[in-house]
């Protein structure tokens, strides 16, 4: 009782075939590929994105980092 038949999956078709029509299933999963496309390459624009790195030597000093702020407290 768990699993279906052959009978069962061949009447599920029929009933999906009949509610969507045999043009309208094709239609449907090559709109779905090109939403996983899109979503794709969106994902991919992004990381390239947020990889961008400043490249620094390690031998330079930070100029800012050693001077003392002159706030005013007040």
């Amino acid at each position: 009782m768990g699993s279906f038949s052959i009978w069962h999956w061949l009447i599920v078709l029929v009933v999906v075939l009949l509610l969507f029509g045999r043009g309208k299933i094709p239609e449907l999963m090559g709109d779905m590929a090109k939403g996983i496309k899109s979503f794709k390459k969106g994902m991919s624009d992004e990381d390239e994105d947020t990889t961008k790195t400043v490249e620094h030597q390690a031998d330079e000093p930070i100029k800012d980092a050693a001077k003392p702020s002159k706030k005013k407290a007040g």
